[in-house]
């Protein structure tokens, strides 16, 4: 387990990394794995609204399923940090400026954690 300040250590890292534009391979998220920031990140998620447009457990809306399996821009750690931090064309808003990279990486840890429906009646991309 990380301590607080190894944790944002490596967060800002990762902010840095993203504003330097570094290939988002170079990012690893601090909170993998971790159920407790998981949790967090769930109710980061709803009380972010992301759940707006993603709709409830991430499943869908007006946006694309996060927990689907199928992922757009890539479903690993760091490319889902990247989409978060810099938005994405077509309606994913950058909200690099607006949230933390702990907040970001425990958003992450959420979707992660998600589990892919037996039946997935979105279209694969």
């Amino acid at each position: 387990m990380r301590t607080r300040v190894e944790s944002s250590a490596l967060a800002l890292l990762a902010l840095v990394a993203c504003a330097e534009g570094k290939p988002a391979e170079s990012l690893r998220n601090p909170y993998a794995g971790e159920q407790k920031s998981a949790t967090e990140g769930g109710k980061l998620f709803s009380s972010m609204n992301c759940d707006g447009c993603h709709g409830g457990g991430a499943t869908g809306f007006v946006g694309p399923s996060l927990s689907d399996g199928r992922w757009r821009y890539g479903g690993s750690d760091d490319a889902i940090f990247q989409s978060i931090s810099q938005g994405r064309p077509k309606g994913m808003p950058a909200y690099g400026g607006l949230l933390s990279p702990e907040i970001v990486w425990k958003l992450v840890a959420y979707l992660q954690s998600l589990p892919v429906p037996k039946s997935v009646p979105t279209q694969s991309w």
